[in-house]
């Protein structure tokens, strides 16, 4: 199905809104341009992943503000409670008392819908996703070390995670492109992957470094192989409980029809930046400006149709200097849209001194960037449990 259409899987009926053949069905991601003749509903955004930041506690419920646009003087209800009005808008309020509500707007014939997941056990939380892994099982399988935490990146890992509790998300290729590929890294080091499962999880990445954007126009089939590959090898030297599924796939661009496909191999969640490069919203996984710009804005999103949450990338380690890691979190947490959840992130071969863009600070940079989200209280999860790592 099309992500390129507006937000809502709503639906119009009026007498007017049929003649002009702009009925909207239900499953359907487009709808008309508005008409005067319309209800419409554009708070909260369908969609929207809602914890205790957006409304007030109520006994055994979340009550959050829903507003919108209707024709002036009409009569409307949501979810049957009648509105205030105010001109041509309208705003009522809903409790929330399950994981996901439907809001329904009601003007004469005129009816709009959105629907909304409550994160009802919502706690503040950061996870930590480190991409392009290859390098260190290259680096393991050549010097044969009698621990993986001989290797300077694992030994580093643990370091943050004995620190300061810290679980990361260890996205790998299939290859490093000259030689090596996975099926070469021995499992003899499989007991202590699985020691260390608790804090820390392989998942697939991509097949490879190059070429860049591998799936972003590429068919769902080839996306699944690689990952299937990628899965493979991961149980095979590192047990099942290492394994995790992944959410980030390589330039976070993916063709729609891979979604669903990605959600029936364990796809819970999937990051990406979401943000304008050259005047175009990229790594967004191919969503439309109205959602990559929502997206922008918030800590997460759930596309209906495929059952995958979408989380906005907080912070890119490699790409701030040490000194603006904080100045670039703080504000996140001063925002009831972005304080919740902290989706940090960065790049293993930055890591390496034989790399051409190596950062000598790299490791003083997630020291500084996990410091700072400890002290505020944020506690370590893996996204793939739960909703964003939360409970459900």
């Amino acid at each position: 199905m099309s992500r390129h259409g507006i937000t809502r899987r709503g639906f119009l009926q009026s007498a007017a809104a049929g003649a002009a053949g702009s009925c909207v069905l239900p499953g359907t991601r487009t709808i008309a341009a508005e008409t005067p003749l319309m209800v419409k509903i554009d708070e909260p955004f369908h969609g929207a992943v809602l914890n205790h930041r957006h409304g007030n506690a109520v006994d055994g419920g979340l009550a959050i503000r829903v507003a919108g646009k209707a024709p002036p003087y009409q009569h409307v209800t949501i979810n049957g409670t009648v509105c205030l009005r105010r001109g041509d808008r309208f705003e009522g309020q809903v409790v929330l008392r399950e994981k996901e509500t439907d809001l329904v707007a009601t003007a004469g014939a005129l009816t709009d819908r959105a629907r909304v997941v409550w994160d009802r056990y919502s706690r503040p939380r950061y996870r930590f996703s480190i991409d392009d892994n290859s390098f260190f099982l290259r680096d393991v399988a050549a010097k044969k070390y009698a621990s993986l935490f001989d290797c300077f990146y694992l030994k580093m890992l643990r370091d943050l995670h004995r620190k300061y509790g810290t679980k990361f998300t260890v996205n790998i290729y299939y290859t490093t492109g000259d030689g090596f590929n996975l099926s070469k890294f021995p499992d003899r080091y499989k007991n202590e992957w699985r020691d260390n499962a608790d804090w820390m999880k392989l998942a697939f990445h991509a097949y490879a470094d190059q070429p860049a954007r591998p799936y972003q126009d590429a068919p769902p089939e080839k996306l699944i192989a690689d990952l299937d590959r990628v899965a493979g090898e991961i149980r095979r030297f590192a047990g099942e409980e290492t394994y995790a599924p992944p959410t980030v796939i390589h330039w976070g661009m993916t063709r729609p029809t891979a979604l669903k496909p990605l959600a029936e191999r364990g796809v819970r969640a999937l990051s990406g930046y979401f943000r304008k490069m050259n005047g175009k919203w990229d790594v967004n996984y191919r969503w439309d400006d109205l959602h990559s710009e929502y997206l922008s804005r918030h800590d997460a999103w759930k596309d209906f149709d495929s059952g995958i949450v979408f989380s906005r990338v907080d912070i890119v380690c490699n790409s701030v200097p040490l000194e603006r890691i904080v100045g670039t979190l703080s504000p996140q947490a001063e925002n009831a849209d972005t304080a919740e959840i902290m989706d940090l992130f960065t790049h293993e071969q930055y890591f390496w001194p034989f790399y051409a863009n190596y950062i000598p600070d790299h490791a003083r940079r997630l020291d500084a960037a996990i410091r700072w989200v400890t002290e505020q209280g944020y506690q370590p999860v893996f996204f793939h449990e739960g909703l964003l790592g939360g409970r459900e």
